[in-house]
């Protein structure tokens, strides 16, 4: 059974083959922002040909994409209509009246300025629900609704959101809201808030089904295209497409519910970045994936990938409600734009060159100094070598960008222009690192730090140092790392249903409540299992109470333990939640009262995992058989040095390559500076660290 994980970066489109256990092929390709399924199709075309199989032998292929993210960025989404409880029209613009600078008087607010859904377009519906129980206050006023529906199509609204007050405590007026402008727009793409995201809190569940019709149209057109596409090649493999939560789901569901998918690409990463740090020993893991275009970030403890704080789950500046892994990201690639701001600053992204025109060097127009070229004047990226050859690239045009539009504005030599450019962005990379993790109380002391992406290891000890990491370890395909993890995770649901009650005080009939919402989430999530062709026997369901102390403004997951939730067993949820919150604050109050705010049912079904090869053993032979020849590299110290370059296929376990040292593979470079030794381990990690 052959399956194909494809990552879409800024830059690259990542490809992972795997045949049979233990046989495995990576590729890379240029990505096509413009339709990004071009270079996915080209390159599981040409990865089945260097594979030597048929495309049709493939059986599986998972997706991850930033197609969603990019709308996000870019803000070119769909014309979003919405219809929402009369009164409640500008609870989107108005939201929590956060202020994302103190002390600024010039701010933009988001939200406000670059509006989900124009407020001509927020249409006021007469109904209303009211709690506790979600009881009919006043009955939907379904000709307001048909009269909304006419206005949505005379102002070309393309897809509508219905968000109504309290409707997670009732989704009759939602569905039947839905219903009708189905009847008049039956090609639109219409969601509810009760479908999107079933939870309390109306400004972020108003914001987050906004987005998901926001930029459900294009995905889903980019989604089911793409698997049209795949069948007209005669691939008939199962698409698959990584969600932000780090699971993986059908096209269908990512098509109703995008919003799920906002962080699809770089949730890739540190899902294999998890994977080989457990083959290197290492459960504590700082992962930094560096692209063309940005950096992803994301500290995993060893107990296991940490998802955010709901408080913190926020795409482009806007609340998303849906389960994120916990990373940051920052504009720092190796297209990466270094420049001279308004005030002769230096500086380094975040605007990148991305794929087209990418760095000066590629020689494809862009005439703008990168990170990317600041790498090539330093001697670390040779090029004649880079992508294995593929992509040859020009030194006289990368030394042109950074001495005229650097250099020579600012009377520095180019090596020290060049070295400036990599010191920058190292140290905008240092400072998220620390944000992602001794911000939080981790301390990077006890990580090993991971860096993978194409431009990831030539960055990997620089940053070890400025974060005080204990040691390097780069992955084996670090270019491929984020398609890896594609093909190492499991298919993932996750359904909500707020219900609150204070757990210390609780009483049985409450408690019956809870356990039947349980059972109806149970229920919904196997039914969505059952659709994807998942037999019963397979299912694995994880019940989850968010919860806070009662005042509290926002929750924490906290696990509930099998079966009914009874009077005997409610102090294992409050344990639970306790412990959660020393983690992630620190301290705990075991005395307070703890509210549940949300049900959280998590379904999965175990797929299949990559079994990644081992290496031969090196039984004492030389390193000089993966000696290709050695050129002049300059390090961070100004240094410059004769330095050997490596073949990486061509190391062994157990074989150690002594600093100076540049390690040459198809998809990455890695540089060992003076005063660092790489080892060899027996999945063909290189542990870097100190002599």
């Amino acid at each position: 059974m052959a399956k194909i994980g494809v990552d879409v970066g800024g830059t690259f489109t990542d490809l992972i083959l795997e045949i049979e256990p233990e046989k495995v092929f990576v590729h890379k390709v240029p990505s096509t922002p413009a339709d990004q399924s071009i270079g996915v199709l080209k390159g599981i075309l040409e990865i089945c040909e260097i594979g030597g199989i048929s495309p049709s032998d493939v059986s599986l292929i998972v997706h991850g994409t930033t197609v969603a993210t990019n709308i996000t960025i870019e803000h070119n989404g769909a014309e979003v209509g919405m219809l929402t409880t009369r009164g409640f029209r500008d609870i989107i613009h108005i939201g929590r009246h956060k202020r994302p600078h103190n002390f600024s008087i010039q701010f933009d607010v988001p939200w406000q300025s670059k509006p989900l859904v124009k407020r001509r377009n927020r249409i006021p519906i007469t109904e209303r629900l009211l709690p506790p129980d979600g009881r009919i206050e006043t009955p939907l006023a379904e000709d307001e609704v048909r009269a909304a529906v006419e206005k949505f199509k005379e102002n070309g609204v393309e897809a509508v959101t219905i968000c109504f007050l309290f409707s997670f405590l009732n989704d009759s007026h939602e569905k039947r809201a839905k219903e009708i402008v189905l009847e008049g727009m039956p090609d639109a793409y219409v969601c509810t808030s009760s479908e999107v995201v079933d939870v309390i809190r109306e400004y972020e569940r108003f914001s987050t089904t906004a987005m998901n019709a926001y930029v459900g149209p294009r995905t889903s057109r980019y989604l089911r295209n793409l698997a049209k596409s795949l069948q007209e090649k005669g691939i008939q493999a199962e698409l698959r497409v990584m969600q932000s939560n780090g699971g993986i789901a059908t096209v269908e569901t990512c098509s109703e519910k995008a919003v799920t998918i906002l962080l699809s690409g770089p949730a890739g990463g540190v899902i294999g970045g998890r994977y080989f740090g457990e083959m290197a020993g290492q459960p504590n893991i700082i992962t930094v994936d560096i692209g063309g275009t940005s950096a992803d970030i994301s500290t995993i403890p060893e107990t296991g990938i940490k998802i955010k704080n709901p408080r913190d789950t926020y795409v482009g500046d806007y609340p998303v409600l849906v389960p994120m892994i916990d990373m940051i990201t920052i504009g720092a690639g190796g297209g990466s734009i270094a420049h001279l701001d308004e005030a002769g600053m230096f500086r380094v992204g975040p605007r990148s060159a991305g794929a087209d025109p990418g760095p000066a060097c590629y020689a494809k127009g862009g005439t703008e100094p990168t990170v990317t070229d600041a790498q090539v004047v330093l001697g670390r990226l040779d090029i004649d070598r880079f992508l294995g050859g593929d992509l040859p690239i020009d030194f006289d045009l990368a030394r042109k960008a950074i001495h005229d539009r650097i250099a020579q504005p600012l009377g520095m030599s180019l090596e020290d222009a060049a070295l400036g450019i990599i010191k920058i962005i190292n140290s905008n990379m240092a400072l998220a690192i620390r944000s992602n993790s001794v911000a939080r109380g981790i301390d990077p002391r006890n990580f090993a730090l991971m860096p993978f992406g194409g431009a990831g290891p030539l960055h990997g000890t620089a940053l070890a140092e400025a974060v005080f990491a204990r040691e390097v370890i780069v992955p084996p395909a670090p270019g491929i790392t984020a398609a890896i993890g594609l093909l190492v995770t499991d298919m993932k649901y996750e359904f909500t249903r707020s219900v609150l009650a204070v757990l210390n005080s609780a009483t049985q009939d409450q408690l019956d409540a809870i356990n039947k919402a349980a059972d109806d989430l149970t229920a919904q999530a196997a039914r969505q299992l059952e659709q994807d062709g998942v037999p019963a026997a397979a299912h694995q369901f994880t019940r989850i109470a968010e919860c806070r102390y009662q005042g509290q403004g926002f929750e924490l997951r906290a696990e509930m333990p099998a079966g009914a939730l009874t009077m005997d067993n409610k102090q294992v949820v409050m344990n639970n939640f306790h412990e959660q919150h020393r983690m992630d604050y620190g301290y705990a109050f075991d005395d307070g009262n703890v509210e549940i705010m949300t049900l959280r049912i998590i379904a999965t079904a175990n797929v299949e995992a990559l079994k990644w090869p081992r290496l031969e053993a090196a039984n004492g032979t030389s390193i000089e058989p993966a000696y290709l020849y050695s050129r002049e590299t300059i390090f961070d110290s100004g240094e410059k040095l004769e330095t050997p370059r490596y073949d990486r296929l061509k190391l062994k376990s157990g074989h150690q390559v002594p600093g100076p040292a540049v390690v040459i593979q198809h998809n990455s470079t890695t540089l060992v500076p003076p005063g660092y030794v790489a080892k060899v381990d027996d999945y063909s990690n290189l542990i870097v660290s100190r002599t």
